[in-house]
């Protein structure tokens, strides 16, 4: 298969510039290996490509474990190391020999070690701590639609100054580019072969690389919890609820659902509230990080629910829509932070960006290939709030027309995500 261009590969070399340690993290298959090695010449430094070893490969991972400060001054030149989360000792060696490289060669420390891991690790202090100060951190996803489709990646942009010029669909349907927005490995496969695929990538890390970063006394219960994440899926998170469903107690089952996102296979989109004199509801909402996973946790067929299930098909559509924005997010120069609206009386927007000098965008998600003013219900009242901080507000739909609403809202075609 053609191997695709990633648009965090922008960031990944401005980081090795100023950096002396990045950690490119992400789901295992999102494409981290591939994009490191594709770009060794690039990554290395005085024209001497990088080195890359994996610790996939037991030999190399026994050698870093059992002297790791040892291992790591082998090496002279610029070091990509893969799956780093499997020798945690290394951290607090790399820091060592970082502090040693900036005192000796400050100018030529940057960019001298690239870490890839399938684990989170700033949700392990105990690793991260280590290199405060000293390491950048990427995440790269698996594709968006965007990538997959060899667009130009600039739908966020569009989005956040309403520039609805020149967009188009580039004869994707959503479901077709749901169906792009996943891991490289299964974007042109049918569905037995997702399936297949699937059983195949949650067995490898719900048995076995969970292990690797904690000692669950239920691991039994992760495919389960997965899947009655997959079920809430866009809910408000309840974890008493979740427990319940899983027969956990209520801290087991939220220690459980982190060590899933610490794999990257699920993810929280936290509450926007201020004090403003209204009540707001302050639960995070959960999604699952790709969408197709969703539907093969859930025994659903994408195409049926579309035709048959509409209510389903919005389920699914919002979850898509959640992963592309953090996508979107993780490579642009545009900074935002993604949370949701909800009022105690159950008023809501699906998703809110707050830009770090406060202005505030407001996204809706409708299923439906028409729109009304109904539909803007929650953000004119997000709007009404925050009138000086209130840039936008878009619902996006599965229509074809860009549709104003009043001033600075409108409703756009869902494509726009896939520029």
């Amino acid at each position: 298969m053609k191997t695709l261009p990633r648009f965090v590969k922008k960031q990944l070399l401005a980081s090795l510039q100023v950096s002396p340690v990045v950690f490119l993290n992400g789901a295992r298959q999102s494409g981290k290996s591939t994009l490191v090695q594709d770009n060794l010449e690039l990554i290395g430094t005085k024209e001497v490509p990088a080195t890359y070893i994996s610790f996939d490969r037991p030999t190399q991972m026994a050698a870093a474990a059992s002297a790791p400060e040892a291992f790591l001054r082998n090496y002279k030149e610029s070091l990509v190391i893969d799956e780093v989360q499997l020798v945690p000792e290394l951290f607090r060696n790399l820091k060592v020999v970082v502090d040693e490289l900036r005192l000796t060669d400050k100018a030529g420390a940057n960019g001298r070690y690239l870490l890839t891991g399938s684990a989170s690790i700033l949700a392990l202090p105990q690793l991260s701590d280590a290199l405060v100060g000293r390491m950048t951190v990427l995440t790269l996803y698996p594709f968006c639609t965007a990538e997959a489709s060899q667009g130009k990646g600039n739908g966020l942009e569009k989005l956040l100054n309403l520039d609805f010029k020149q967009i188009a669909d580039r004869g994707l349907s959503v479901s077709q580019a749901i169906k792009l927005a996943t891991f490289p490995e299964i974007i042109n496969k049918d569905e037995n072969e997702r399936r297949i695929w699937f059983d195949g990538y949650l067995t490898t890390i719900l048995q076995r690389d969970v292990r690797m970063i904690a000692d669950l006394e239920k691991i039994s219960v992760l495919p389960n919890l997965l899947r009655v994440l997959a079920t809430r899926s866009g809910n408000l998170i309840n974890d008493a609820d979740i427990a319940r469903d899983i027969g956990l107690n209520p801290v087991t089952a939220k220690f459980y659902r982190n060590i899933l996102k610490m794999m990257f296979l699920n993810f929280d989109v936290e509450p926007w509230y201020r004090n403003i004199g209204k009540r707001m509801v302050k639960s995070s909402k959960g999604f699952l990080s790709d969408s197709l996973m969703l539907c093969h946790m859930l025994d659903w067929n994408l195409e049926d629910i579309e035709l048959n299930r509409p209510e389903l098909f919005g389920h699914i559509l919002e979850n898509y829509v959640a992963t592309e924005l953090k996508k979107l997010l993780s490579f642009s120069d545009t900074k935002a932070q993604l949370l949701h609206f909800r009022t105690s009386d159950g008023k809501e927007v699906d998703f809110i960006l707050e830009k770090p000098d406060g202005s505030l965008f407001a996204i809706e998600v409708k299923k439906s290939e028409t729109v009304t003013m109904q539909d803007f219900k929650g953000i004119r009242l997000f709007a009404e709030l925050n009138k000086k901080e209130f840039i936008g507000g878009v619902v996006l739909y599965s229509g074809k027309d860009v549709v104003p609403f009043g001033e600075n809202l409108y409703a756009a075609p869902i494509c726009i995500l896939w520029q």
